[in-house]
């Protein structure tokens, strides 16, 4: 549940790319990607896992597509020589989000996959990301976006799936040193207030790196601040409306994360919107009646 609800928060806090794939597949379609180089026995296996609907469309992701967008974000070695990570994606209502869960997956999270889809343009769907064993799962994304783009039957341009990519790993990078749920409210509270005051230089974006971390009691190295500068001057360069930023907010409601509940977490969404302070207060009541009913 937990997971859901920071997947579904973080969907609603940082959903400001414009509709590069707008979905046009009906709600309640799926489609399955499978990794090439699974063997007979383990796509059985994992189709078995997913419960996969007899009309489900199946597609194939080879380990060149991996290598394609992860190459110079990720060691080779780690990408690896086969593609394994399969994943199903189904079609939800409009307006519904992204519900991401994972299994066997060891180094990217739910909520930095949900991050990195819709910096991709994906939304409204429910996701499930898996491998017959533990692998990293830094390839899945491009199972993903892959079948997102067969769902909708539009094109993600590659430098968007590049920069998805790109983003998704560092903000693994980063949770490796200050905490996943840390990493990713840093990522959506860095694109909280460019939506606000859009840098004109490296030193404006330097500026924002460093309150949002402060206001979230993050301590970030040179080097990761160099990182993030070069990530969102990769996205600037999209031409990304952030104008609709704070239009996408009002979708937030109950779609909370787990770091929201820390003080931390709380001062920071305080700071930045303070309507949610309300609804998470108005959220927390309603957990405490459901449990004394029990």
């Amino acid at each position: 549940m937990k997971r859901t609800l920071i997947g579904l928060f973080i969907t609603s806090l940082l959903f400001m790319y414009p509709a590069m794939a707008a979905a046009d597949a009906a709600e309640g379609d799926v489609i399955i990607t499978l990794g090439e180089n699974l063997t007979e026995q383990q796509k059985q296996q994992i189709l078995s896992e997913m419960n996969a609907p007899e009309n489900a469309q199946i597609i194939t992701v080879s380990n060149a597509e991996e290598h394609k967008y992860l190459d110079g974000v990720v060691p080779k070695a780690q990408i690896g020589t086969r593609a394994i990570s399969s994943s199903m994606i189904t079609i939800g209502p409009k307006d519904s989000g992204l519900d991401v869960e994972t299994h066997n997956i060891s180094w990217v999270t739910e909520e930095m996959y949900t991050n990195a889809l819709i910096t991709a343009g994906v939304k409204d769907a429910k996701i499930y990301i898996t491998a017959p064993f533990r692998v990293s799962g830094t390839a899945a994304l491009t199972g993903l976006m892959k079948a997102y783009e067969v769902s909708s039957d539009k094109v993600i341009p590659d430098e968007v799936k590049k920069v998805a990519n790109e983003e998704m790993v560092k903000t693994a990078k980063l949770g490796e040193s200050i905490g996943n749920d840390k990493a990713v409210a840093l990522l959506a509270g860095i694109k909280e207030e460019i939506s606000k005051n859009p840098p004109k230089t490296d030193a404006d974006l330097r500026s924002i790196i460093e309150k949002v971390a402060n206001d979230l009691g993050i301590t970030l190295t040179e080097d990761e601040i160099n990182s993030l500068i070069s990530l969102f001057n990769k996205m600037k360069n999209l031409n990304i409306d952030w104008n609709q930023v704070n239009d996408q907010l009002s979708k937030a409601k109950d779609k909370l994360s787990t770091f929201l509940q820390s003080e931390e977490g709380k001062t920071f969404i305080q700071n930045i919107i303070d309507i949610l302070k309300e609804i998470w207060n108005a959220i927390k009541s309603a957990f405490t009646s459901t449990d004394q009913q029990k």
